[in-house]
């Protein structure tokens, strides 16, 4: 309690009400009652730190350990991220140079978060990315929305390197997902959506659940040593599913043992983007990480970030969830 609380107080006790108005009275009691209310308020304990015991009591989540991690990259990563993106683009020297001269003109990794040294507390986030399966049972609970966008909501939301023949695929019918993509990460879900599923998902399990922000999300995929991919420093066409894999669409989660982090969490490279709950501007779009199943080997570095508004929903698009 604060010494200007305490004196307010103390006054409003000592003094009785035939010596003040009793206009003054009523304002000093309520006065008096939000400094108390204010006092018990700061009282009030900080939530606990997140624990690894607590962490592993949650089935399906992994605990990363706190401590220092670098986040963003240096000029020296960016320019390997658009080498190996041009070679996997070009065949011949002159072909792997245009490629990477195109690339560069677009400036897709001069625009990552510089590099620096930060510390993060332990947290605990989802091994795996939110399934279609497991989308399906929330839209059976609370008959939200099932996973989709209409040619013509694609058609006016842009982000049309797909046409929307390839949307077609992953199209519920009748709130079911189709029967081969059922341990595939959803897609076609919007930030807001993912957001409710954590709300629903958190009423199940007795927990809190939201996003991972995009530093707890770079962390956990890179560790603690500053590795460009979750398996290291140089790109490996097998890791991941990549636009080079020949997969073309999203692949079971955890199919891929070398996209599994130092924090032994799958998927942190290649499949599906996946929604942070850091949102830009003005909160009308979110900050998206890893790469998906279309993307260069660039683009699938930790460091590499992109932003797309909050109501996007795409077939690249996933999300996973963090225990508060």
């Amino acid at each position: 309690m604060s010494r200007s609380s305490f004196y307010a107080i103390a006054w409003a006790s000592f003094y009785p009400i035939s010596w003040i108005s009793r206009r003054r009275w009523v304002w000093l009691s309520l006065l008096t009652l939000l400094l108390t209310v204010s006092c018990v308020t700061d009282l009030r304990p900080a939530p606990p730190p997140m624990t690894e015991a607590r962490c592993s009591a949650q089935p399906g989540f992994v605990f990363v350990a706190g401590g220092r991690f670098q986040r963003g990259s240096d000029q020296q990563e960016r320019d390997y991220g658009y080498q190996i993106s041009a070679a996997a683009l070009g065949q011949t020297p002159a072909a792997i140079a245009q490629a990477e001269n195109q690339l560069r003109s677009r400036r897709w990794f001069d625009r990552e978060l510089a590099a620096a040294t930060l510390d993060l507390p332990g947290f605990c986030l989802a091994q795996n990315l939110v399934t279609q399966s497991d989308y399906q049972l929330f839209v059976a609970a609370t008959g939200d929305r099932a996973p989709g966008i209409s040619a013509a909501d694609y058609q006016r939301q842009g982000f049309l390197v797909h046409p929307y023949a390839a949307v077609r695929p992953y199209l519920w019918h009748r709130n079911a997902p189709p029967i081969a993509l059922q341990q595939h990460p959803v897609v076609l879900v919007s930030y807001d959506d993912a957001m409710a599923y954590a709300a629903w998902r958190g009423q199940q399990d007795g927990a809190t659940y939201r996003l991972p922000t995009e530093l707890e999300w770079e962390k956990a995929a890179r560790g603690s040593d500053g590795r460009y991919f979750p398996w290291g420093n140089q790109w490996r066409a097998e890791a991941t599913n990549w636009g080079g894999s020949g997969i073309d669409g999203t692949s079971p989660v955890g199919g891929f043992a070398l996209s599994r982090s130092p924090s032994d969490i799958d998927d942190m490279a290649g499949n599906v983007f996946e929604f942070t709950s850091t949102l830009v501007n003005g909160g009308q779009a979110a900050v998206m990480k890893g790469c998906s199943w279309d993307d260069l080997p660039g683009f699938c570095r930790a460091a590499y970030r992109h932003t797309r508004p909050i109501a996007a929903r795409h077939i690249l698009f996933g999300f996973r969830l963090m225990m508060d």
